[in-house]
């Protein structure tokens, strides 16, 4: 009787953990990892992911054919060189995605402010950073609306859009609760080692890891806590425009994946 009464309370705790959605979508761990691009050919995240994010409302790609990038930066906390970051795309007219955890709004109003008011979205990534494929709905939930709420209370908006996951650990379970939230899950095809702030190795590499897996249609990952990458985003975009690269915002690239022309909107002179 005792063991019936553990297996009751057991299957009660499973499902008040892991609600309804659980039992619809697989919630198997994925990190989110892809071969980096050679060559300026763009990466394939392979069959398996590739049917995950076409199936969520999630990116990790532009236009392929065209030489758009699109900048986003995770914002997990300051390590002062924000504002460096943020001096280099005003400089150039560049504008970015920030992904902001609910520390870094708290401990960073005014960046937080500066980045709405000089152009660039800011996207969601999670108030306490957490893996979403180890908590429950309710609380994914959670995690969103604080930082959603915490950044319209701020700033007066209520137009946070992207998400990004702690880590890039997801699962179709996930995937699809941020998607009904009203988020699209943003992922990257460019990416490396930078977010190690006890091995920064100088601007060059940061300059080079780009450089080398560049392709059209990139979206673009950097931490900003690293150094490096605060030391060399001027050359990084000075670099790619002579490559013939345009920047692009994530609003840009969800109006084009929606088949809407911007510029056919443009008054013809």
């Amino acid at each position: 009787m005792n063991e019936l009464k553990k297996i009751i309370v057991y299957i009660l705790t499973f499902f008040l953990v892991f609600p309804s959605t659980t039992f619809a979508y697989s919630n198997t761990p994925h990190g989110w990892g892809i071969v980096p691009a050679k060559n300026e050919t763009p990466p394939d995240a392979g069959e398996q992911l590739n049917k995950l994010v076409s199936n969520t409302g999630s990116v990790y790609l532009g236009d392929t054919t065209k030489k758009d990038v699109y900048l986003t930066f995770d914002n997990g906390y300051e390590n002062g060189f924000t504002p460096k970051f943020l001096d280099v795309l005003k400089k150039h007219g560049v504008h970015g995605t920030f992904f902001i955890t609910g520390h870094y709004i708290k401990e960073n109003p005014e960046l937080v402010k500066r980045m709405v008011n000089e152009g660039h979205i800011v996207g969601n990534h999670s108030w306490s950073h957490p893996d979403m494929t180890t908590i429950g709905d309710q609380k994914i939930v959670e995690e969103l609306e604080q930082v959603k709420m915490a950044y319209q209370e701020l700033t007066g908006r209520s137009d946070m859009k992207y998400f990004r996951p702690a880590r890039g650990v997801f699962s179709e379970r996930t995937l699809q609760l941020v998607n009904k939230q009203g988020y699209e899950n943003i992922f990257w095809s460019l990416a490396y080692v930078d977010w190690k702030v006890d091995q920064q190795r100088g601007w060059k590499y940061a300059y080079d890891n780009v450089m080398k897996m560049i392709h059209p249609g990139a979206v673009i990952l950097m931490h900003t806590v690293s150094k490096d990458n605060a030391e060399a985003m001027d050359e990084i975009i000075t670099g790619l425009h002579k490559r013939g690269y345009h920047f692009r915002s994530l609003d840009d690239l969800m109006m084009e994946r929606s088949g809407f022309d911007p510029n056919f909107y443009v008054p013809k002179k």
